[in-house]
């Protein structure tokens, strides 16, 4: 009996251990250099200021392009700071994430996609796979809460089947997919949409990793 209040301590650390919902946020980009992501890094994207940048205000973009992580994930949070600005076209951005690189063309990627752009404000878009925004959302509201070509935070909250989308601390997305043939990991990765001149750009990313 007397080694029992030292076993009971010891079982209470390890069933808080095993509770431990994650090992804390990290960061995914140093601000400096690409490494962990790929994509077109010669014409598309670069580092600015520790800002991760893609597309142009001078020339139209020519198509949709990603820049995406190398590695896969299945549960997390991943929050950042995005900026979206634009002067000609349509002037969109977005992130994805669970999603993988098509091959034809390679440029794209399908998947899920936290929107960002007129009319798709933080709405959850399934990119080049059912093309359609899968949780619209009420542009009034939503527009009361961003701040357009500024700095705006984002966070993505992906477990199980079951996606949650913020800006700027406010939920605009919670889903759940239905459709059990709809794959729940994969890469995480920032566009700049095709036809028009605009740049997006992202920083600040950190993601938690759920168990």
């Amino acid at each position: 009996m007397k080694h029992f209040p030292y076993c009971s301590f010891l079982l209470f650390f390890f069933i808080l251990a095993c509770k431990s919902p994650s090992d804390g946020p990290h960061r995914i980009f140093d601000g400096k250099t690409f490494a962990g992501w790929e994509g077109d890094t010669i014409n598309t994207w670069r580092i600015e200021k520790g800002t991760l940048v893609g597309g142009s205000l001078e020339h139209t973009v020519p198509h949709n392009d990603f820049l995406c992580t190398e590695r896969s994930y299945v549960n997390f949070i991943l929050t950042l700071k995005i900026k979206l600005t634009g002067v000609e076209g349509f002037i969109n951005s977005g992130i994805q994430f669970r999603s993988e690189r098509l091959t034809d063309p390679a440029y794209e990627m399908t998947g899920y996609q936290a929107d960002w752009g007129e009319g798709y404000w933080a709405s959850l878009y399934d990119e080049s796979r059912r093309n359609k925004t899968l949780a619209p959302q009420d542009s009034t509201r939503i527009l009361q809460w961003i701040k357009k070509d500024d700095w705006n935070d984002y966070k993505i909250h992906a477990e199980d089947r079951r996606i949650r989308l913020y800006i700027n601390g406010h939920r605009t997305v919670d889903y759940t997919e239905e459709d059990t043939g709809i794959p729940q990991s994969g890469l995480i990765g920032f566009q700049i949409h095709g036809g028009g001149k605009a740049k997006a750009a992202f920083k600040d990313i950190h993601l938690e990793e759920l168990k």
